[in-house]
């Protein structure tokens, strides 16, 4: 095997699959490699941790077909640190020669015979995709925040694919939180996928400044990304989603309309003065005052009392993970938002003023 490519775009791939490989907690050392191979000019970098895989393409100047494995990480930094320019890999007796200009290195690579073999997704029966990269990562974004790292609850540690009224929603929880977020209408297939969360910030950090679209490829068992040259396929989680929309409030006893920038501004204020208590804050509406009161439980740092502003048509007070609050209002893109609120032990309902597309539950903290 040998290959002839430029520094820029081999650093760049490897940065991408490598993450994978030394992300693998398995007892495969060769799922610590990365797969090079060379067919009919075109060059491929795979890596895989056995629950998801990287592929990704990239153009060489000039190449002869063959195939091993090498240290990813090792890899990665060597070509990494070489100045820009072409460099020349070529594998004599399993191990991999590297030069550019005055730098050499010699790795000792493994027969790819040994590499996993990654499962094919079945593109005729797949539902397929496509969705504009703009509109992915912000949906993506909205929602990822609200999924949980509790593994004993895998179900909950994913994005959930699914279709409802011929649309597409993606939605997270962690049992304290959930949002769900529109990402396509108008749609006819069918989707129910639970990926992991961790694959969905695999994808959003593999994204370059070329793409301009998102191809989402679904299956029985796994699901596949393509953006541009890079392949990301992942298993889905094997447990059943909650029926989460039996938890969104469908009205409110308070509905309020507030500017972000404020209820942003107050609720950092309080949280300042909540670390001490888990981060915990109150909001109560004043029809006296014809306003919402942010504030912090008090505790030996002090207290702190904000109003903004607002109609109010009934007194209303719940206590909430302060953290959880400020990043709902963190991905929000339009000024003004609508928070829904109907007591001390019911969710606090949070929505784009201007959009009807997402919706953030939070669930209120005991008194």
């Amino acid at each position: 095997m040998e290959i002839n490519i430029d520094q820029s775009k081999l650093a760049k791939a490897l940065s991408i699959v490598s993450k994978v490989a030394t992300g693998s907690k398995g007892t495969l050392p060769i799922l610590n490699n990365v797969l090079i191979k060379v067919l009919k000019g075109k060059v491929t970098l795979t890596t895989t941790n056995l629950d998801m895989a990287i592929v990704d393409y990239i153009p060489t100047l000039s190449s002869k077909d063959g195939e091993i494995t090498v240290p990813a990480r090792l890899l990665a930094d060597f070509i990494a640190n070489l100045p820009k320019g072409d460099v020349k890999i070529e594998v004599k007796d399993n191990k991999i020669i590297t030069t550019s200009g005055k730098y050499k290195s010699i790795m000792n690579g493994t027969d790819s015979s040994d590499f996993p073999e990654l499962p094919e997704l079945n593109e005729k029966e797949a539902v397929i995709y496509k969705i504009p990269v703009d509109d992915f990562k912000e949906g993506m974004g909205s929602v990822k925040i609200a999924a949980s790292n509790d593994t004993t609850r895998p179900a909950l540690t994913g994005v959930y694919f699914n279709t409802e009224d011929d649309c597409l929603y993606i939605a997270s929880t962690d049992g304290y939180r959930l949002a769900e977020k529109k990402l396509i209408s108008n749609i006819k297939s069918e989707v129910k996928a639970i990926v992991p969360a961790s694959t969905i910030t695999e994808v959003l950090s593999s994204i370059s400044e070329d793409v301009e679209e998102i191809e989402v490829l679904f299956d029985e068992s796994q699901v596949c990304f393509r953006l541009g040259e890079i392949e990301i396929t992942s298993k889905y989680i094997d447990a059943s989603f909650p029926d989460y929309r039996k938890l969104i409030p469908e009205k409110n006893e308070v509905e309020l309309k507030i500017s972000k920038d404020e209820i942003l501004r107050v609720t950092k204020l309080a949280a300042l003065f909540a670390k001490e208590v888990g981060g915990s804050i109150v909001l109560e509406t004043s029809v006296e005052k014809n306003a919402l009161l942010v504030s912090s439980v008090v505790n030996e740092f002090g207290e702190n009392t904000s109003e903004i502003e607002v109609e109010v048509n009934r007194d209303v007070k719940v206590i909430l993970n302060s953290r959880f609050l400020l990043d709902a209002l963190n991905v929000i893109s339009s000024d003004d938002i609508k928070v829904g609120i109907s007591g001390s032990l019911q969710p606090i309902k949070i929505e784009d003023s201007k959009k009807s597309d997402y919706v953030h539950i939070i669930m209120p903290l005991k008194g």
